[in-house]
């Protein structure tokens, strides 16, 4: 362990960094909404177009950068994604209308695809299995800063330097970071494949995997009764307790605390629990917690209702995750990628679904249901690790 890790310790702080701006570039603008409406005469609603510009290409692209990945490498494909996303996030602080920002969003939404799932085939190609998930949770930090900070910070600097100072900065920060990979990127190991085209046929392997085929059918799930729900929380909670969306939004964000939990307790849980404990207890952890906030008649319960969410979703993400990193070895960025873009479409169907359950059941019941999918969901994947550890 202690060969490999010092070997990818060095770019470990460059891909969080790298992780944290591609998370980074989807919250930072949610404060600034109203802003950049302000400024081009328009409505929020109008501008709220942007947000989706930058998500929808990020998951549309992961099927193209994966293969890319492999076939060129990891990391030079991370230092493009990089350099592509600072000219794009930059060209948006010079964006003069709001068509001409859209169109830079999805730019920049696209760069940021080749960042998070092709750093993580990155470690998986230079940790052992057994300490993939400790890395993996080390690397989840910067993702994590990103969605407890970048809004607030977004909204802070947003008020001093403008909404086009804001993309200055991660356009700037993306630069650094790509300056400190390339002085270092000869010095690293890289696997390629070295084929050309486009791999098809490692996504028919995948199909062909039962193991790979049960664990993408599980993201697809993953983002459907998880992280679909996400969005339906704030307005329950504005709707239920009559809360401004200013402490709605803070108390969402405790969230980040219970998954920066997770990235200091992983190294403990792994050994204690297992896999399949791992995810029985996320499954529990998150379930629970959505029950609780249901149930409460206090809004002050969704403080640690939210911490345990983030708790338990890593719990239960961070195993499927590790996983996925092995779901096809010679092809790792492909394989992960696969496991991002599942997730992604979850997260849409998912989304479609809370709604419709919402306009039968109303929000408390429609959040019990999801409740029981996600209990269901951490028993389902315990029966398929299990199986994958005998």
């Amino acid at each position: 362990m202690t060969d490999t890790l010092s070997r990818v310790a060095l770019p470990l702080g460059l891909l969080a960094a790298a992780a944290f701006l591609s998370s980074a570039g989807a919250r930072v603008i949610d404060p600034l909404l109203h802003v950049i409406a302000t400024d081009f005469a328009t409505t929020v609603p109008a501008v709220s177009i942007v947000v989706a510009a930058y998500t929808l290409p990020y998951g549309l692209c992961q099927i193209f950068l994966g293969p890319l990945g492999d076939r060129a490498g990891k990391l030079r494909v991370i230092l493009a994604a990089l350099l592509a996303y600072a000219l794009a996030t930059g060209a948006c602080a010079l964006a003069g209308s709001l068509p001409a920002l859209t169109a830079l969003r999805v730019a920049a939404g696209a760069a940021s695809a080749g960042l998070i799932p092709v750093g993580m085939a990155y470690i998986g190609d230079a940790v052992p299995y057994r300490d993939r998930q400790v890395m993996l949770g080390r690397f989840l930090n910067g993702v994590v800063l990103a969605q407890v900070m970048a809004g607030p910070l977004g909204g802070v600097f947003g008020q001093y330097l403008g909404w086009r100072g804001v993309f200055v900065l991660l356009a700037a920060g993306a630069l650094l970071v790509a300056a400190a990979l390339a002085l270092r990127i000869g010095r690293l190991p890289d696997r390629r494949s070295g084929a050309a085209g486009f791999h098809l046929g490692n996504y028919l392997a995948l199909t062909r995997h039962r193991f790979a085929r049960r664990l993408l059918l599980c993201a697809l799930l993953d983002g459907m009764v998880l992280v679909g729900c996400f969005p339906f929380l704030a307005p329950y909670m504005h709707e239920a307790f009559d809360l401004p969306y200013a402490v709605v939004g803070l108390v969402l964000s405790c969230f980040g605390i219970g998954a920066l939990a997770y990235t200091r307790l992983v190294k403990r849980l792994v050994p204690l629990l297992g896999e399949p404990g791992l995810v029985v207890a996320g499954g529990v952890v998150t379930s629970g917690a959505i029950v609780a906030g249901m149930l409460s008649p206090w809004w002050q319960v969704f403080i640690p209702v939210q911490m345990l969410m983030g708790l338990g979703f890593f719990l239960l993400h961070g195993v499927m995750q590790a996983r996925a990193t092995e779901m096809l070895p010679n092809a790792r960025a492909t394989a992960v990628s696969s496991f991002a873009f599942m997730l992604f479409m979850g997260q849409s169907a998912g989304a479609l679904a809370m709604g419709a359950l919402i306009a039968r059941f109303g929000y408390r019941g429609a959040f019990f249901i999801d409740a029981a999918c996600i209990l269901a969901l951490g028993f389902l994947l315990r029966g398929l690790m299990r199986r994958r550890s005998e």
